[in-house]
């Protein structure tokens, strides 16, 4: 067995003002502790976790999440329900006829709301997608550190997902935007069941990760090949 990927991690100044949007949006449940709020997942949905923070953004967030849509109207739901939550529209220079809708929470983290008929995120369930600026290196990095097939490696562009199916992780390929500082968003690794959590970062070390170090919760703390730090979980 191998790691599990269980969440994306959010800084938040308000963490639980954060996790009540995301929930409101995505129809789960909050489940608070002692670093902020949660929004557990599924087999097939990634969970969502906020933390409190008091940096200020630094540059731009290197991922953003999609959500998919049913049909046009369902779409028009999707986003007047993350507008009246607090979200707001939010201009990244995309062309009316691109079809997705951008917005940004409440906490300027940007979001698409994909238009129906995307053939990519068929069949991944209403979070889509976490879209990533990175590099075809860390695309590969993630498929060896999670044992997940890469559904996607085409022109520098890779993207993996689950044997279960369910929610896409992607890279667009180079140029990447400049890392400057922490980064805001961060995957969260649960170590194996029948494994521990320091063997489990020496593996992905292995697969060439960087050791940043322990956190005062116990979470080790690396970062992949394109320096984008993530945390393998305390045994639970």
């Amino acid at each position: 067995m191998t790691c599990q990927l269980v969440a994306v991690c959010f800084d938040a100044s308000a963490p639980l003002r954060l996790a009540q949007f995301w929930a409101g949006l995505l129809g789960r449940d909050v489940v608070r502790d002692a670093g902020g709020a949660f929004l557990p997942g599924t087999d097939t949905q990634l969970g969502l976790r906020f933390a409190a923070s008091r940096a200020k953004r630094v540059g731009e967030n290197r991922l953003h999440l999609h959500l998919t849509s049913a049909s046009p109207d369902d779409q028009q739901q999707t986003v007047a329900r993350a507008l009246a939550l607090g979200a707001g529209h939010l201009d990244l220079g995309q062309r009316p006829e691109e079809g997705h809708v951008v917005l940004a929470d409440p906490e300027g983290n940007a979001l698409c709301v994909i238009e129906p008929g995307n053939k990519f995120l068929a069949g991944c369930g209403f979070l889509g997608e976490i879209a990533c600026d990175g590099t075809r290196e860390v695309g590969l990095f993630w498929q060896a550190a999670l044992h997940w097939p890469l559904v996607w490696d085409q022109d520098q562009e890779t993207a993996v997902q689950s044997p279960r199916g369910g929610t896409k992780v992607a890279w667009g390929g180079p140029p990447v935007a400049p890392k400057q500082g922490r980064s805001r968003q961060r995957f969260e690794l649960a170590p194996p069941a029948d494994g521990d959590q320091r063997s489990e970062a020496d593996r992905l070390v292995s697969l060439g990760a960087t050791w940043i170090g322990v956190g005062e919760d116990g979470t080790v703390m690396l970062a992949d090949p394109d320096g984008n730090e993530f945390g393998v979980l305390t045994p639970r």
